[in-house]
């Protein structure tokens, strides 16, 4: 009996051994799993107690508006939620290595009259059980593999999500400022109607121009004032609308800091192909598609070992003791073994969830492939767009010399008597549309630079401040 005791005893040992270390570690993380909750770019986001919650006390730059976004945006902290959820996943998973321990503990009591006598009795029972999975045909190596390609897929889905508002944040940053530079050009646009409805006044007192001139020229200026107004508008909405980017209520007040005027540079002819290609070894929405494929794999293969059987090492030992009812003593139980448990049949369960797994993992595949399609046609419109947007910069640049020039000379003549109302309106209203025009080309060009950099993958906190946001290789 002593050998049964004796192995009993190596196996609570090495269950203790096993466990040691890991309790040493830290309870609440033993495998250290978070480890695995990968920050790269997006570390300072991990954090949210490092952004203001109730006010912004400085004038913001664009990287400023985008870290706010990026660790302020209550979406940021669910994703980041997530990730560690996941390494607990892992964790949970990676208990499978260790042996188990549990065990009864129980005391009872009990009195019994017979006649005149009282008879006490009390029992008591402790016991330990041991159970240590030897092996199980790669189960539970699979599992564990398709916890860690999970929680990849999560920090990669994360960081798709992350430079996605790290876009919304550029994009509605320059929103601003084009809202508020559209202001400026109505602005101009309202103090030359007023210009010209002086100049309409004072002509017709002296006779030579007529009361439709004069009239023509006061709804000229009642249209810009109405501009001018709408703009406005426009301005509050788009202060709201990154305000609450960043996480903030849309009444959150906030200025921004003096933003130098983005300078027009030529959009080098690159290979598309190369952008393509960088682009399916960057974006994390393919990374993502990628460790899913290998996370369905993993799982493929754990239902196929669970219909094999495994082998365990279980040991147990008991201590009971009784007392009372003429009846002293103590009990001790033990018993140690290999088990080999064989599912012989499971009612064809085992077949139906393999071809579920097998099902999941072609749909994976599927996924996988719409997603590289997918960046493929995003890389092309974004690239074809920076192109555009670049070409229409440089013709509003021209538009707009040409208008106000155009403006200059209609308005002088108008003055000097020489010309018509009309002629000098259509100038200014011309002017009006063309400053309108580029400021939209401009902002927008500076803004599809980004979009071309989030389309490859390549968006990050270290592209803000440079002339062009898409890395040169």
């Amino acid at each position: 009996m002593w050998r049964y005791y004796s192995a009993l005893a190596a196996l609570l040992l090495e269950c203790l051994w096993l466990a040691w270390p890991l309790n040493a570690a830290g309870s609440n993380d033993p495998f250290g799993t978070e480890k695995y909750v990968v920050t790269g770019q997006f570390a300072r986001s991990s954090d949210a107690a490092l952004c203001p919650k109730d006010r912004i006390q400085k004038p913001l730059a664009l990287a400023d508006v985008v870290d706010l976004t990026l660790c302020n945006n209550p979406q940021t902290r669910s994703l980041w939620a997530s990730a560690r959820a996941q390494a607990a996943q892992l964790g949970s998973s990676m208990s499978s290595y260790l042996p188990t321990l549990s065990g009864p503990v129980s005391i009872s009591g009990s009195s019994n009259k017979i006649g005149g006598t009282t008879t006490d009795s009390t029992q008591g029972n402790i016991g330990v059980t041991a159970s240590y999975l030897l092996y199980d045909f790669g189960g539970r190596d699979a599992s564990v593999e398709n916890a860690k390609q999970l929680l990849m897929a999560v920090n990669a889905t994360r960081d798709e999500t992350l430079q996605g508002n790290f876009l919304a944040a550029v994009q509605s940053y320059y929103a601003l400022l084009s809202a508020r530079a559209s202001v400026q050009s109505f602005q101009a646009a309202e103090d030359a109607a007023k210009k010209s409805l002086d100049a309409a006044q004072a002509r017709y007192k002296a006779g030579t121009a007529t009361l439709a001139d004069r009239l023509q020229a006061q709804t000229a200026l009642s249209q810009a004032v109405l501009n001018h107004i709408r703009a406005m508008g426009d301005v509050a909405t788009a202060q709201g609308t990154l305000a609450n980017i960043m996480g903030f209520d849309a009444n959150q007040p906030f200025e921004l800091a003096p933003a130098q005027e983005p300078r027009l540079d030529s959009v080098a002819e690159r290979d598309i192909g190369k952008l393509i290609a960088d682009a399916r070894q960057s974006r994390p929405d393919l990374l993502a598609a990628d460790a899913q494929i290998k996370a369905a794999e993993a799982q493929l293969a754990a239902t196929k070992s669970s219909g094999l059987p495994t082998i365990t090492l279980d040991g147990g030992v008991s201590l009971a003791q009784s007392r009372g009812s003429g009846v002293d003593g103590t009990t001790r139980n033990g018993n140690v073994g290999v088990t080999v448990r064989v599912p012989w049949f499971s009612g064809y369960r085992d077949t139906y969830q393999n071809r579920v797994a097998q099902a999941q993992l072609e749909g994976k595949v599927a996924e996988r492939d719409r997603v590289a399609n997918q960046i493929a046609l995003d890389v092309w419109k974004a690239y074809q767009g920076l192109l555009t947007n670049s070409q229409a910069l440089r013709a509003a640049d021209d538009l707009m010399a040409s208008a106000e020039q155009s403006e200059k000379v209609a308005s002088g003549r108008y003055q000097a008597g020489v010309g018509s109302i009309l002629d000098a309106l259509t100038a200014q209203s011309a002017l009006a549309s063309a400053r309108q025009q580029r400021v939209a080309a401009l902002y927008t060009f500076q803004a599809s630079k980004f979009t071309l950099a989030q389309s490859i993958g390549q968006l990050d906190l270290t592209l803000i401040g440079t002339n062009n946001p898409v890395r040169n290789e």
